[in-house]
């Protein structure tokens, strides 16, 4: 699982400077108004009771979808368990970007939740910002818990919560239709093209070019082929998103797109579902955890129990895949009682078996089981095995930077010229390189010449 890389530790003083920056633009800098320290923490602790009545409250976006085990009746059964320390859940269903500015604009309002699910792109960028809590001390001890993933919600040498769930890139497909092409599951970019043409002169498609994820969906695959977009020297950000790397999967993409061999519809559109429910898309690359729902739209038709989960085809020197989403549970800036939010944030996030049900890849050491959702779904595999590998064949060296929100925007549109044929999907890194560098500067963070 990914961590940030030890070479990027040094840039924690970049981050905290820029942080007195920033929360002081946004009236937010009052240090009696934004406890972080382990002092303050101490002494808010100490105050409570062993007969008083914690009140944490929870504020997340996992889907709650039909099947899964609902949020609600997981932490309902920790407040039955714990008396003392009562969590209150609440499920936000806007889009992402839209609980971060609530987060924000809640936190600098004395007004915010104690715990939150934070993205893993989301993290570096929450802290520039001065709106998580350092929680290092209560966090150690569930180190052990969550194996590599622990570093993702770390950073420099502050730790802000614990990890949830990861998203390494995997490969689904239709194994009945891919028997009656004639095609393998393809293993690298190469068997991966030719089976794509193979299938289009066929009215079928084994990919999607998705313009609408391409900030994640782009980079992950980036990452697949052994791309670091982010690095420091001396005590600088080194930006190399068009990298040798990632113009692999340029190149990759744009072979597709001119042989007219991949399908260009918005992830989240409905030409999308169309085209799984009519059998037209036979596969595609995804995060894991859209293995929870994706196939959802096929049940009860002729196509449902046909499809499989491989591995990201080979881009690299070394079978690898790239972080798509992930997330982790974040203690926020004002939380009035940390250590026993850090208790319920470790026991929540251990529950494999109830989180695996919500379509995640669980963070903790411990495997969770197939649901028997996926099992059907997925026609008997052993979908967790599957993504376990997956999951250790993430490029540990690719993290993010603050500000990385304000990348993805630009990758957008350069992926949906190249989705148009009005641009080239290069075009899309480029605008990665430039984006970055103005995000990190406009952070008043340095950055480097290289």
């Amino acid at each position: 699982m990914p961590v940030f890389p030890k070479r990027l530790m040094t840039t924690v003083g970049l981050l905290s400077a820029a942080a007195l920056g920033l929360t002081a633009c946004g009236g937010s800098a009052d240090p009696e108004e934004a406890p972080t320290d382990s002092t303050t923490v101490e002494s808010t602790t100490e105050e409570t009771t062993t007969d008083e009545v914690v009140e944490i409250e929870y504020l997340h976006r996992l889907p709650d979808g039909e099947g899964m085990t609902p949020v609600a009746d997981i932490v309902q059964r920790w407040n039955d368990e714990n008396p003392n320390i009562q969590v209150t859940s609440t499920k936000f269903d806007g889009e992402a970007l839209e609980m971060i500015t609530k987060l924000e604009t809640d936190i600098n309002a004395n007004n915010g939740v104690c715990l939150a699910q934070l993205g893993y792109s989301e993290v570096p960028e929450m802290f520039v910002k001065g709106l998580t809590m350092d929680v290092t001390e209560y966090a150690e001890q569930y180190r052990d818990n969550f194996g590599g993933a622990y570093g993702q919600m770390t950073v420099g040498d502050q730790t802000v919560g614990l990890p949830q769930d990861s998203g390494p890139l995997i490969y689904m497909y239709n194994e009945a239709e891919f028997e009656n092409l004639g095609i393998e599951v393809p293993t690298n970019a190469e068997e991966f093209i030719a089976a794509a043409q193979t299938a289009a002169a066929e009215g079928k498609y084994i990919a999607d070019f998705e313009a609408d994820e391409a900030q994640n969906w782009l980079s992950g695959q980036a990452a697949g082929a052994g791309a670091v977009w982010y690095s420091s020297e001396n005590d600088a950000w080194v930006v190399n998103a068009d990298s040798e790397e990632s113009m692999v999967i340029a190149d990759f993409w744009q072979q597709l797109l001119d042989a007219d061999a991949t399908l260009t519809h918005d992830r989240w559109g409905d030409a999308y579902t169309a085209a799984l429910v009519d059998g037209t898309l036979i596969g595609n690359i995804a995060p894991a955890w859209e293995v929870g729902f994706a196939l959802d739209p096929l049940d009860g038709t002729e196509y449902e129990g046909q499809w499989r989960v491989a591995q990201l085809p080979q881009f690299g020197d070394e079978p690898m895949t790239g972080p798509d989403g992930g997330s982790g549970v974040a203690v926020m800036r004002g939380c009035e009682y940390p250590e026993q939010a850090m208790e319920f944030n470790n026991w929540f996030n251990t529950q494999v078996d109830d989180l695996a049900t919500q379509g995640l890849v669980p963070a903790a050491a411990e495997a969770a089981e197939t649901p028997e959702k996926w099992s059907r779904q997925f026609g008997g595999q052993d979908v967790m095995s599957e993504l376990v590998t997956a999951n250790e064949n993430l490029n540990a060296d690719f993290a993010y930077i603050p500000g990385f929100s304000a990348v993805g925007p630009e990758m957008t549109q350069a992926a949906a010229a190249a989705a148009s044929g009005s641009g080239q999907v290069a075009d899309v890194f480029t605008a990665a390189q430039e984006a970055s560098i103005a995000s990190l500067e406009d952070a008043g963070l340095p950055v480097s010449e290289g």
